[in-house]
């Protein structure tokens, strides 16, 4: 019933499998991947007519994840996979990125890639595996792809290259790079580093393509052995079109690019554009979308070739200059944090807000739930870019900037133990004209400072472009937004003084090479450099201390066993506690405890309240508590909340008094010293020989003037009442006198 086509091989020391044949076979390619016991399923549907009216390439990528994948029912009340997470969302970026450039020019019918996680090992995630598997069912499907693709991650442990790390290895290293590309070169990055130098990071990349070069090879053969015929499609000549355009928009499109300010030169563009619709889009404007690909190319060739032949750029900088940087603190008088970095036509206004222990985002994945404390939301209304546009829920493109822009960031933070504080940023992007994102790395670093979160060092990012032809190529540093539309590569790069925290590159030509790399990765530490420069003008490092407007809060560990005294019988001395403080308090199963109240004062009350409640009394130690009872042999004086020792009626003043009311009565505060703590629990203090309240000292000074004082009738007669109790009790139960 089915032909199976299957390819092995062993890739970092586990067997990967690429299978085609057995599921999925009324898709135009299907394949099913798996690596360790992680299993993928990509498809590849495409229509066989382009629709009309298209301009663009309609490709849809989507990756999802089943939690059945990782023997788990999902949370919530339905039970069952909702809208896509934000993982899920960006591994479909990830997986888009490398494959878009790679299918044939002039290809418009849409096409759909669906990658299905359907087991998950926990140990090798599915993002790289639905990569391979992505390229397999393209290169199988017959649709016209100049692949196939491979990918790999790379980690830095110990000081070397490690491909394809298993979860736990990933928790130890210092670097967690992902790397996609043909034979001939690089197509994507992604990654997060924790300040490594360009040489280290520019060798991973090259150590992924050639270690990804045996999974290229094994989907040709299987291609090979599989493959549907090519798709065969038609592309309009334009050639005609293209000379009639430049023939007659030329020069005024050379004369729209000498203008430095964005707005108005695409209000020229724009008008222009109209006019070639007009003039060349035929009388019912049917070849209108032609004419907009055609003038798009001749602004291409404007733009490109200023560059490559003169140097200079359209607001006349040259290559390596970054725009002028206005940084800016403290600008939202109630934020606990915030800032405002300008660079050019772009800026972001970014804000930093701290919370408790409850604020954490609680997160239900495949791999099981978990909690995260740091949130970075980036936002990109239309007004940014002067449009008209659709207000809603955060699309692909704000959610993959917003992790750009936490990993650029994330490894410079203070472990939770050290600073307790949920974190949350949001940029808002307020002008955008090349690199939102990461004018939000530098907006961020200053609102965390700002704020008072003790970051190791501040973090700056930088945009780079690319302009190729043949062999020659330059790399510009801090592109604007017709340099990355009309260029050949986005090449992010972000980091500290010391070296890179994230990387992240896509281009838009089949790939570049280690050369081109390494030139743009010294022209970012150039720029970087600069920045950070510009941002210390505003600001160089942490507060010592965080935002009067943020909550304070203290972290500290009180031993388990002592956890249900501070929380109480049904909650009862816990909620007592918050009412009473308006602090909110935080116990851990493992008894960490964190307080956090905008009330200093208050908050420092509530944690001496906790901490009293689970204090043990100490031998030598003086307290001072409440008498809580009055007996004819002592009193009892609450020491600690949770404790109360007996104060004997000999060791109230240094002579013999007849009953204790002659100096202590139910109600009064005393010092104490604790003398010794006896096996059976029982505590025994003294107050001889310490000084007391004027009133309670009054009382020992006459006492002890006088001589002491004798029992009164009552007092004895409780006393001889009570050893007749003794008596009895002797007899009945207690033990014999032996007989003479």
């Amino acid at each position: 019933m089915f032909t199976v086509f299957r390819k092995q091989m062993d890739w970092a020391g586990r067997p990967l499998t690429i299978e085609t044949g057995r599921v999925a076979r009324q898709a135009d390619g299907a394949v099913m991947v798996t690596y360790g016991e992680t299993v993928v399923l990509a498809t590849v549907c495409f229509e066989k007519k382009q629709k009309e009216g298209l301009d663009f390439f309609p490709l849809t990528v989507n990756y999802q994840e089943k939690f059945y994948a990782g023997g788990r029912i999902p949370g919530g009340f339905f039970k069952r996979e909702g809208r896509p997470t934000e993982k899920e969302t960006l591994t479909s970026r990830l997986i888009d990125r490398p494959i878009r450039p790679l299918f044939v020019k002039g290809f418009k019918n849409e096409t759909q890639v669906i990658c299905t996680v359907l087991s998950s090992d926990g140990q090798n995630d599915a993002d790289v595996v639905s990569m391979v598997a992505a390229s397999a069912a393209l290169t199988l499907s017959g649709v016209p792809f100049m692949g196939p693709v491979g990918a790999a991650r790379v980690a830095v442990i110990n000081g070397e290259y490690v491909l394809n790390p298993t979860t736990e290895e990933r928790a130890d290293t210092s670097l967690d790079m992902v790397v996609a590309g043909t034979r001939e070169g690089v197509l994507m990055v992604e990654s997060e580093a924790k300040e490594l130098p360009e040489d280290v990071m520019l060798g991973a990349v090259m150590y992924a393509h050639k270690e990804f070069q045996p999974v290229i090879d094994g989907i040709i053969e299987l291609a090979e052995a599989a493959a549907k015929p090519g798709f065969e499609f038609s592309v309009a000549d334009t050639d005609d079109m293209e000379k009639s355009i430049a023939k007659a928009f030329g020069k005024d499109i050379e004369k729209a690019y000498g203008i430095k300010e964005k707005t108005e030169r695409r209000n020229l563009l724009d008008s222009l554009k109209q006019q070639a619709i007009e003039k060349f889009g035929g009388a019912e404007g049917e070849n209108a979308n032609m004419v907009k690909g055609v003038f798009k190319e001749a602004e291409a060739r404007v733009l490109r070739g200023a560059v490559l032949e003169t140097g200079k750029r359209i607001d006349g900088r040259d290559t390596r200059t970054v725009r002028p940087i206005v940084c800016e603190v403290d600008m939202l008088p109630r934020a606990h944090g915030s800032a405002m970095f300008t660079r050019g036509e772009t800026q972001a206004i970014v804000v930093a807000t701290l919370g408790s222990g409850r604020d954490e985002q609680i997160i239900d994945s495949i791999e099981g739930e978990f909690k995260d404390r740091f949130m970075l939301h980036y936002n990109f209304p239309p007004f940014s870019v002067g449009e008209v546009g659709r207000m809603g829920s955060p699309g692909r493109r704000e959610i993959g900037h917003g992790r750009l822009a936490r990993r650029s960031i994330e490894g410079m933070l203070p472990a939770k133990d050290a600073f307790p504080y949920t974190i949350r940023v949001v940029s808002e992007i307020t002008e955008s004209n090349g690199s939102s994102s990461m004018a939000t790395v530098c907006g961020t670093s200053m609102a965390l400072m700002a704020a008072g979160v003790p970051m190791e060092r501040p973090v700056a990012g930088i945009a780079m472009g690319l302009v190729k032809e043949g062999k020659d190529f330059t790399v510009l540093s801090d592109i604007m937004g017709d340099e990355d539309h009309l260029g050949d590569m986005d090449f992010k790069v972000a980091g500290t003084e010391k070296g890179i925290t994230a990387l992240q590159m896509d281009i838009k030509i089949t790939s570049i090479t280690e050369a081109i790399m390494k030139q743009a990765l010294e022209q970012a530490h150039e720029g970087r450099i600069h920045i950070l420069g510009k941002m210390a003008s505003a600001i160089s490092e942490s507060r010592t201390e965080v935002s009067e407007k943020a909550p304070g809060m203290t972290t500290f560990k009180i031993d388990k066993e002592k956890i249900r005294e501070v929380i109480g019988t049904g909650g009862k001395i816990i909620r007592a506690l918050q009412e009473e403080t308006g602090c909110t308090v935080d116990i851990q199963d493992d008894g960490t405890v964190s307080v956090s109240g905008v009330d200093r004062k208050s908050l420092k009350e509530c944690v001496e309240r906790i901490q009293g409640i689970v204090a043990m009394p100490e031998a030598g130690t003086m307290y001072t508590g409440e008498v809580t009872r009055v007996t004819d042999f002592g009193a009892f004086i609450r020491i600690l909340p949770s404790h109360e020792g007996l104060l004997h009626i000999s060791e109230i003043v240094p002579v013999r008094i007849g009953q204790v009311s002659d100096v202590l009565n139910e109600g009064e505060v005393v010092t104490v010293k604790c003398v010794n703590l006896e096996d059976n629990g029982k505590i025994r203090l003294t107050m001889k020989e310490i000084p007391q309240t004027a009133e309670i000292q009054a009382r020992v000074e006459a006492v002890v003037e006088a001589g002491g004082t004798q029992p009164t009738a009552e007092t004895l007669a409780a006393r001889e009442r009570k050893e007749e109790r003794g008596g009895r009790d002797r007899g009945r139960g207690g033990p014999r006198r032996r007989s003479a």
